[in-house]
């Protein structure tokens, strides 16, 4: 999808860009010089969409592990697709719910195992029998901060300060092998097209102040008759034959979906004066749904 110009109507702020960001691009290249391993979070629903593409300049010839979180909320085939996909790439993946703790145990297994096959170039530097020093990246809503919680909850004791690191830099120990720099910030992406800010819109990392609720839900809910029809009918007891009444008729995709909007307002009870549908409290209802996962496991980008 191409980026619209400034003259569209369309109200998506697709450029908006935080003030802080200049400062913590600054701070985490710095940070970078001390760690062997980059341990980026993007969210299952849209990998692609909530990788930070910046982050492969920044770390250049660190070892990566991506981690899929929320998985949980993907689609079970899509998310082994994602990792043989990942793997065919050349970058090491694994599957994790950081709420519930699910894949953690993977994920520092996965991270012992890169820093194994690189112990060579960790040899060249004085490095062997060090501890295996990890840095987390993601940007926010995809569970950066929920993954350093579960993975340092066995022993969260800080490590301490480091020679030549300053004071404000905390080294926690999650095993004998290895420690992860608490990094403050976070890193937004440079959104490259409408569709990458919609994704990242449809999960909550945009969010609902800076797009508009319902231009955003009313775009999920398209992307869900298409995709997820099934889906939509089972948590909103739609009836099938009338869903295809309305695809089936002349009226533009727009049209059709607003038709399907109004019967989800209706089962939902967003009725406003005069019978009609609260279009924008339907809309929120539709996002909170897929966000929680209640519309099902839903993957937004496809291998």
């Amino acid at each position: 999808m191409t980026k619209k110009n400034n003259n569209s109507e369309n109200k998506t702020n697709i450029n908006w860009y935080p003030g802080h960001m200049a400062k913590t691009k600054r701070q985490i290249i710095e940070d970078l010089k001390l760690v062997d391993i980059v341990v980026e979070i993007v969210d299952a629903r849209i990998p692609l969409s909530s990788m930070n593409p910046d982050i492969e300049q920044y770390i250049k010839n660190k070892d990566r592990l991506i981690v899929l979180n929320k998985y949980d909320l993907a689609d079970d085939k899509q998310n082994k697709l994602w990792v043989n996909k990942f793997k065919q790439d050349g970058l090491e993946a694994v599957l994790v719910n950081s709420n519930s703790g699910d894949g953690i145990n993977q994920a520092i297994k996965k991270i012992e195992e890169i820093y194994e096959k690189a112990q060579e170039k960790y040899q060249n530097k004085g490095r062997v029998g060090k501890s295996i020093r990890v840095m987390v990246l993601g940007i926010p809503n995809v569970g950066k901060s929920s993954f350093i919680n579960r993975i340092s909850k066995r022993n969260s004791a800080t490590v301490g300060n480091k020679p030549g690191v300053t004071k404000q830099k905390q080294w926690i120990r999650i095993n004998k092998n290895i420690e992860l720099l608490d990094t403050p910030g976070v890193l937004w992406p440079k959104f490259q097209s409408d569709e990458v800010a919609l994704n990242l819109a449809y999960t909550g990392t945009i969010k609902d102040d800076i797009l508009a609720t319902i231009e955003v839900g009313f775009s999920l809910l398209k992307f869900l008759i298409k995709n997820n029809r099934e889906n939509l009918e089972e948590r909103y007891k739609l009836d099938k034959e009338q869903i295809d009444e309305i695809l089936e008729t002349d009226l533009e995709e727009n049209e059709k979906a607003l038709e399907i909007l109004h019967l989800i307002g209706r089962k939902r009870g967003a009725i406003i004066s005069g019978g009609n549908i609260d279009e924008e409290k339907t809309a929120k209802i539709i996002l909170d749904d897929f966000r929680s996962g209640k519309t099902g496991r839903i993957t937004i980008e496809k291998v």
